[in-house]
């Protein structure tokens, strides 16, 4: 009877698309063991009873149970009823998996409220660890679109969604010994296992990013029929719906497709703004790269940008080269050979054809470039040499892994406003403060600038914003200046781009009652390698390693605890291109990204970092290669002849993040010759040292390299005994 039941219900389920992949050999089902699945709906354990080999116990609880239709449903399904925290239920569990039995339990216990992980009870990990059993993950996905959910107002709900079960490999659970005493240990392992089968199910490699976001705009541009879409903002303050940023897309792809060949790159020189946005998804839309331009940085380092990315056309505004006062910096491009084209002038060339081109291409959901994959998305830079930084090919699978990482590790839904200020032209602000909010359906204001302090305060409380990405350096300013409630909508905050200070952290949390959630990562890698959530947070650490990466520990001379930390995993970079050798992709030996950052990480896996060793400084958020730094003061005393002995090193700094300092035995060094050459050479202000030290000899290894963990401690002893004693 139970088999003709199961056999009616799959067929009805088949009916409505569902579908159920297992991603083992059903012969190799092991008798006894434990599934274990996330809670999106009611629907789930008739689901489950349906589809599910091996003929399991279903544990639920009662107010599960209790539902009439459910009864009725499973009435020849072998039902225990449990509660997740009752240890006598617990041991019921125990006894029949032991008996050789497979049992189904609901980790979090309850129907989710956001579509996403909640709470994990241990009860699963106890019932594998204590009969000795592998735990068989499941995630279900579909029904939280559905009216069986509990996500009415922050998913959009439909009569048929599709739904689709995805039972994973089984997996051993075995804990040591000293974490089994810890239950909280015990749930975490269950976490884990549940986040990695998330981002399994939810990451497709071979999308492109605008067939992403018209996926995106398919599943949320409504709350309901007759409610209005929800729409990206920015400071001229005209919300666009993803009609209208997709229908944009096509007008400027199509414009540039004309006047491109397919795989060219083209610079953006534009401000966060919804204009960007259109720009960088019209050219991703037809197979153009853009190539991020830091106008931060001066006019000969964007020059440099464009020869190493081997660039012909620089997109941007007229009216923000006014703002900017950065017509120079257009002389300069020009002068080298490169077209600029500005989007004023651009849009009174597009005819009226064009723009009933793009709302059919919309309307029919057509997509030039589904494909993505490992094809080039986006090319960003990092700090190379002096006057040379080297470009970042990041592809579309990088960039849509890590936002489907970041996804399962922390929920956003269309109840979400997220204000970004960050950049677009570094890979945190474009993808975690811009394409994760927009490619996940929720709200997303775009502003230019994270410097205006006050302004952003008000804008956040204005908008009533729930989620805001930054640093140290930008959280520490609106703290200062914000009132108390200018913040009270936000849901969580995350940090990067620099250490979040322990100061920072409790003005935070005495102020407004939020916590500043710390994550860690690097342009080469998309960005996010290490995050913390509400979940699993610990102070001081940059949280748990993101799903579906591979990471080495490997030693470093000079530091006795950790080791550098080298990651390999679907969101890192296809390579560099050097500028030595402009438009030539240099790919990463065997796959592995070195971090350069020396990390320890303890036994439940939360990373933390213990030094530096990359030649790098983080400035306010930004990177200041320290080998430029070298290589600047050697040109900026090469009239004096003859060599002398120094070294550069970044040490903390309270307000800025962190500031550089170089120790010379050359007394005649002076902060004016150096500041003189900077400005001389169009170079930023930020390679010019905070500190000058002077002593007799610095120290170097037995092979006469420069020793500068050593150098980096004694500049610390020192500055601290300055401190002590002007104190």
């Amino acid at each position: 009877m139970q088999n003709f039941v199961r056999f009616c219900l799959r067929v009805f389920f088949r009916v409505f698309k569902t579908r159920c992949s297992i991603q083992f050999d059903e012969k190799k089902l092991p008798k006894k063991g434990v599934y274990v699945s996330n809670h999106v709906s009611f629907l789930d354990p008739v689901l489950l009873f349906a589809f599910l080999p091996g003929n399991p116990v279903f544990a639920l609880n009662g107010h599960l149970y209790r539902r009439k239709w459910i009864r009725f449903l499973m009435k020849t399904a072998d039902i225990c009823l449990f509660n997740p925290i009752e240890p006598g239920d617990i041991k019921e569990l125990i006894a029949k998996v032991d008996s050789g039995r497979l049992v189904m339990i609901f980790a979090e216990g309850r129907v989710t409220e956001n579509g996403g992980l909640m709470k994990i009870y241990e009860a699963p990990g106890l019932v594998a660890d204590k009969s000795k059993a592998p735990i068989i993950p499941i995630w279900i996905s579909g029904p939280q679109y559905g009216y069986f959910s509990k996500t009415k107002g922050k998913l959009p709900h439909r009569p048929l969604p599709k739904m689709k079960i995805t039972v994973g490999n089984p997996r051993s659970f075995k804990l040591k010994d000293e974490l089994r005493r810890q239950r909280d240990h015990i749930s975490n392992e269950v976490y884990m296992i549940l986040r990695e089968m998330c981002f399994e199910v939810s990451y497709n490699p071979n999308i492109s990013l605008f067939a992403q976001l018209m996926k995106t705009a398919k599943v949320h541009s409504k709350k309901g029929f007759f409610k209005r879409p929800y729409f990206v903002e920015d400071i001229k303050r005209e919300p666009n719906t993803y009609k209208d940023i997709i229908i944009k897309s096509f007008v400027i792809g199509k414009y540039f497709k004309r006047r491109t060949v397919p795989g060219e790159h083209v610079a953006m020189l534009l401000p966060n703004s919804i204009a960007a946005l259109c720009t960088f998804f019209g050219l991703s839309a037809y197979d153009r790269v853009p190539v991020m331009l830091n106008f931060s940085v001066g006019a000969r380092n964007m020059a440099s940008m464009c020869k190493t990315a081997q660039v012909k056309k620089v997109i941007t505004s007229l009216s923000f080269i006014k703002t900017a006062k950065m017509e120079a910096v257009v002389d300069v491009l020009k002068a080298d050979g490169y077209e600029v084209v500005f989007l004023e002038k651009m849009a009174k060339e597009i005819g009226l054809w064009s723009k009933i081109n793009a709302f059919l291409r919309y309307k029919i959901k057509r997509v030039p470039h589904r494909d993505g994959g490992n094809k080039k998305a986006v090319i960003l830079f990092t700090s190379g040499s002096e006057g040379a930084p080297k470009a970042v090919v990041l592809s579309h699978a990088n960039i849509i892994s890590n936002i489907k990482q970041m996804s399962s590790i922390e929920t956003i839904n269309i109840t979400d406003t997220v204000f970004n200020a960050l950049p677009m032209f570094h890979s945190f602000g474009l993808t975690v403060g811009t394409l994760f909010p927009l490619l996940e359906g929720a709200k997303l204001f775009l502003y230019p600038s994270p410097l205006h302090y006050r302004v952003v305060a008000e804008i956040v409380y204005e908008i009533g914003a729930t989620i805001m990405f930054g640093t140290d350096t930008f959280f520490r300013g609106y703290g200062k200046i914000a009132h108390p409630f200018d913040f009270h909508n936000i849901r969580f905050m995350f940090g990067g781009a620099e250490a979040v200070k322990p100061d920072t952290r409790n003005m935070w949390m005495e102020r407004f009652g939020i916590r500043v959630l710390e994550a860690y990562g690097s342009t080469e890698c998309s960005p996010v390698i290490t995050a913390n959530n509400r979940i699993f947070n610990r102070f001081g650490s940059i949280g748990k390693l993101l799903p579906a990466l591979e990471y080495k520990i490997n030693h470093v001379d000079g530091i006795e605890k950790g080791g550098e930390l080298w990651i390999k995993g679907p969101n890192i970079m296809q390579g560099y291109i050097m500028p030595d050798n402009p438009g030539v992709l240099v790919p990463l030996e065997g796959g592995w990204y070195h971090t350069g950052d020396v990390v320890e990480i303890d036994e439940i896996g939360f990373v933390y970092i213990r030094d530096r060793i990359k030649r790098f400084a983080k400035i306010g958020g930004e990177m200041v290669s320290l080998n430029a730094v070298d290589e600047m003061v050697r040109k900026a005393y090469e009239w004096m002849g003859g060599e002398f002995d120094y070294g550069v090193v970044a040490v903390p700094h309270e307000s800025k993040g962190e500031q550089i300092v170089l120790v010379t035995n050359n007394r005649h060094v002076e902060q004016d010759v150096l500041h003189s050459y900077i400005r001389n050479n169009g170079m930023s202000e930020l390679f010019l040292p905070r500190i000058i030290l002077f002593r007799d000899k610095l120290p170097v290894f037995a092979t006469g390299k420069a020793d500068n963990v050593t150098l980096k401690k004694e500049v610390l002893e020192e500055l601290s005994a300055k401190n002590s004693v002007a104190a």
